[in-house]
């Protein structure tokens, strides 16, 4: 536990898995290419190359995840205030129906897209307010945003890995150690007791344990601090 939390090299992350970035720029015009689907170990979906031209005539790319059925060749249109509901069109959140299926959602404009890029996931647009556009997730809560916000038409393209059993434990080694996951995962209290606060056989009832406000990552454990206490007034 504690290894981790110092950032040793055991789980330092892969940079190399890392390395492109999902997001689109503030300065899309006109209609885009798909020149490339990328299969990307950081990433739980394909991802699509896309080929623009930007208000200076240059010509750049930019990746985002690829909906349920893109194509290499594929023409998407780039224009915010477009108004052609079509998968893969980046369009602003007003001018969107309710029931839209969308994904790669901005938290505020021109951000290039923060929230869903999930393999297989999309948000719903649930109702239109005065005040902003509410966006229903797929954990069944609704988020408001700023109507100016943009987003991907369509549904994230990888819907079912989840569902294929692993069989193996080499498998599953393989897959956490691209995303740098801690796997396979020890259960406190089967530790010693010099290794974490839970460990020892006396007593499988955790002890409750108040981790320090400042402590670094690998010694959070037990009980977290609240933020905050008290009724939200």
């Amino acid at each position: 536990m504690q290894r981790r939390g110092k950032g040793s090299k055991t789980y330092r992350v892969r940079q190399s898995s890392f390395k492109i970035f999902v997001g689109y720029p503030r300065d899309l015009q006109s209609e885009g290419e798909v020149i490339q689907l990328v299969n990307s170990p950081a990433h739980s979906a394909p991802l699509a190359k896309i080929k623009y031209t930007n208000k200076n005539n240059e010509t750049k790319t930019f990746f985002i995840p690829a909906f349920n059925g893109m194509i290499e060749g594929q023409k998407i249109n780039l224009d915010a205030e477009n108004k052609e509901i079509k998968n893969g069109n980046i369009m602003r959140l007003k001018n969107l129906g309710v029931k839209t299926k969308i994904y790669c959602i901005e938290s505020r404009p021109g951000d290039g897209g923060k929230f869903i890029k999930t393999g297989g996931n999309s948000a719903e647009i649930n109702k239109i307010l005065s005040t902003g556009i509410g966006v229903l997730f797929p954990s069944k809560k609704t988020k408001e945003f700023n109507e100016n916000c943009r987003a991907v038409v369509g549904i994230i393209a990888g819907h079912g890995r989840l569902e294929k059993p692993i069989v193996k434990a080499g498998k599953a080694h393989y897959m956490k150690k691209a995303k740098n996951k801690l796997w396979p995962r020890t259960s406190a209290c089967k530790m010693n007791v010099v290794d974490h606060p839970f460990g020892s056989g006396r007593g499988k009832v955790a002890k409750q344990r108040i981790a320090k406000r400042n402590a670094p990552p690998g010694a959070r454990v037990g009980k977290i601090r609240p933020d905050r206490t008290g009724r939200r007034r």
